[in-house]
């Protein structure tokens, strides 16, 4: 007997997915699901985001912004070196993929690539 190198129905759990296309079906529940190609046993993949000199960051960690920043409505900006706590990432927009609170300025979105992990 060949022994079934397929992923497990995400719904159900059965063991007996078969490939109908580029689908997988369960012959328990019915569930059909995409084929995605180099299935990692359906893990997803931690994306990794990087400070401006290739340190990667955390949800938590403490940085630094390393350049001069203009803030629309504020007449100075962020100055280089001001410490930026408790950092959080996420999934931006024109890769803001940093969410933090500035003192002074409040919470506002950032590029990982102005900042340094401190």
């Amino acid at each position: 007997m060949i022994e079934n190198q397929l992923p497990p129905c995400p719904e159900c759990a059965g063991a007996y997915a078969y490939e109908m296309g580029a689908l997988l079906v369960c012959p328990e529940c019915g569930h059909e699901w995409p084929l995605a190609q180099g299935d990692s046993g359906g893990v997803p993949e931690e994306r990794v985001i990087r400070d401006a000199v290739g340190n990667v960051l955390a949800d938590g960690d403490t940085v630094t912004v390393v350049k001069g920043l203009k803030v629309k409505g504020s007449p100075s900006g962020i100055k280089a070196g001001t410490k930026v706590r408790n950092i959080r990432l996420v999934d931006g927009v024109d890769g803001h993929d940093i969410d933090c609170r500035i003192e002074g300025f409040g919470p506002m979105r950032l590029k990982s690539g102005v900042v340094r992990k401190v």
